[in-house]
């Protein structure tokens, strides 16, 4: 009998995580039969991110390397930090760093309220024309590809027949020359984000409104409140969570300000101030063809995003209990 009681517990715990095993994997297979019609359509998606996301990871290689074509990757010499180091000892670094971070921020900072308030007062309008309108025209931009944005930006302000600068004159002001201008650099690019995307995300944030329980509406007008304060009391809490997770994705985008319109806008005369990471790396990698040293750097500017997104997530989930995971 002592025999068996010791070999009993042994026995017990060893067949305990293989039918929990077995069950788990029988149980996720079931999910997978019942929807795999689903899955099915998620698998373009899957394939665009192990194609074209995960898989161009391995050319990461280069940044520890010097790259040369005629070896390949595995066949270039090794050189470890050496281009990180060269880059972080460049005289442009700074200037770089600046540059990226002060265009995010002010992205974030004046971007990100501007298509929450726009959801705000279409929900209000209750003329269905008038609201339609308002939205297809805010919408707009989002189907317009950058280099068209640009191109008409450089037409508005041209300093001969653009249609601020004739305003302008036809005031008595003089004309302006707004690309060449360094100071206008960040307000005009700002100004012109939020125009190309304050009507797309908007619709983010009406979807939320949608899913706001009338019920909440229906007690807040019975206890007398005005629509002011059910916009207040009723939809800023219900799209809290929303705006919770759209700000951590574009915390997690903070340092990575693309270069097409930084690239069609900026000229020598505003480098100072609109040179960006993603402009160098294009400059050093494919007019330079200086590959590994652009890829040290694009990859130093995606381990900084990395870690503003995992910053901003674990404040959100230490403030307001919600994060992206």
């Amino acid at each position: 009998m002592a025999d068996i009681g010791t070999e009993h517990p042994t026995s017990y715990h060893n067949a305990v995580p293989k039918k929990s095993f077995r069950s788990r994997l029988r149980k996720t297979w079931n999910h997978i039969k019942r929807d795999r019609q689903l899955l099915l359509l998620f698998l373009p998606c899957i394939l665009f991110y192990v194609i074209f996301r995960y898989g161009p990871l391995y050319g990461l290689i280069i940044a520890f390397k010097d790259y040369s074509v005629f070896t390949g990757v595995l066949g270039s010499e090794w050189v470890g930090l050496e281009h990180f180091i060269k880059f972080f000892t460049n005289q442009d670094f700074w200037m770089l760093f600046r540059n990226t971070l002060l265009l995010g921020l002010y992205s974030l900072i004046f971007g990100f309220p501007f298509p929450i308030m726009l959801a705000l007062l279409l929900n209000e309008v209750r003329n269905k024309w008038f609201k339609k309108s308002v939205q297809t025209f805010s919408y707009l931009p989002a189907f317009l590809s950058v280099v068209i944005i640009s191109s008409m930006i450089i037409d508005f302000l041209s300093p001969n027949q653009g249609i601020l600068n004739q305003m302008l004159a036809a005031f008595g002001f003089e004309k302006k020359y707004f690309l060449v201008d360094p100071g206008w650099f960040r307000p005009i690019y700002v100004i012109s984000e939020i125009w190309a995307n304050a009507g797309y995300e908007s619709i983010i944030y009406l979807a939320a409104i949608a899913g706001i329980s009338p019920t909440l509406y229906e007690a807040a007008k019975v206890d007398g409140a005005s629509r002011f304060h059910m916009v207040r009391h009723v939809t800023l809490p219900g799209l809290f969570p929303t705006m919770l997770i759209m700000f951590i994705l574009k915390t997690g985008s903070l340092i990575r300000v693309g270069y097409e319109k930084v690239l069609l806008l900026y000229n020598p005369m505003t480098y100072d101030v609109a040179d960006v990471f993603s402009t160098y790396v294009y400059r050093k990698g494919l007019l330079e063809t200086n590959y590994s040293y652009a890829a040290a750097v694009g990859l130093f500017e995606a381990l900084v995003a990395m870690v503003m997104l995992l910053s901003a997530n674990a404040i959100s989930k230490r403030l307001g209990g919600n994060g992206l995971w």
